[in-house]
């Protein structure tokens, strides 16, 4: 495994490379067509929930100094609803996206340094127990990869594709 500059990132790097792997194998399969589908309504379709697992990764980028912009930030930008009468992009425009900024991200998270973590990052929370520090929004990127991942699992389920394997890409270094 690399090791990053900040003993900070040591949890934070295998997650990262983890949910890389855990992105590909989910959508693994998934029809252009089934990816579009939502349930009865109420959910969100895969696309979105992909191209907001995308919005986490440019927003890292970004954070991290990276002027990479995604292609398709106006449709996913901070969690924006889902609007059906927009076009989204296919699969394979966001996995293509994927591909050209996680390397880019991955990278600089082995780069970066304790005192850059350590500054400060106002997200508006306000919560006495959460500081607002660079660290603690790439943790909750984090945190959001790994809830995007799950919901698209949950939804191969439901539209009758097998559940995830676990079968890793060890080339895969990002």
């Amino acid at each position: 495994m690399d090791t990053p500059t900040s003993k900070k990132l040591d949890i934070i790097i295998p997650a990262f490379r983890g949910h890389s792997q855990n992105f590909l194998m989910v959508l693994d399969g998934i029809s252009e067509e089934d990816a579009l589908k939502r349930i009865e309504g109420k959910t969100n379709h895969i696309i979105w929930m992909a191209g907001n697992f995308l919005d986490m990764r440019y927003a890292l980028g970004a954070l991290l100094g990276i002027e990479e912009e995604f292609e398709f930030k106006d449709l996913f930008f901070q969690g924006k609803s889902l609007d059906e009468s927009l076009e989204y992009p296919s699969l394979q425009q966001l996995k293509d996206a994927f591909h050209k900024i996680s390397p880019l991200v991955y990278k600089k998270l082995l780069e970066v340094s304790d005192e850059e973590l350590d500054k400060a990052f106002p997200m508006g929370m306000n919560i006495d127990f959460f500081p607002e520090t660079v660290l603690n929004f790439i943790g909750m990127c984090i945190g959001r990869e790994d809830y995007l991942c799950g919901q698209i699992g949950l939804m191969r389920r439901i539209l009758g594709y097998e559940g995830l394997k676990y079968e890793f890409d060890k080339d895969l270094k990002y």
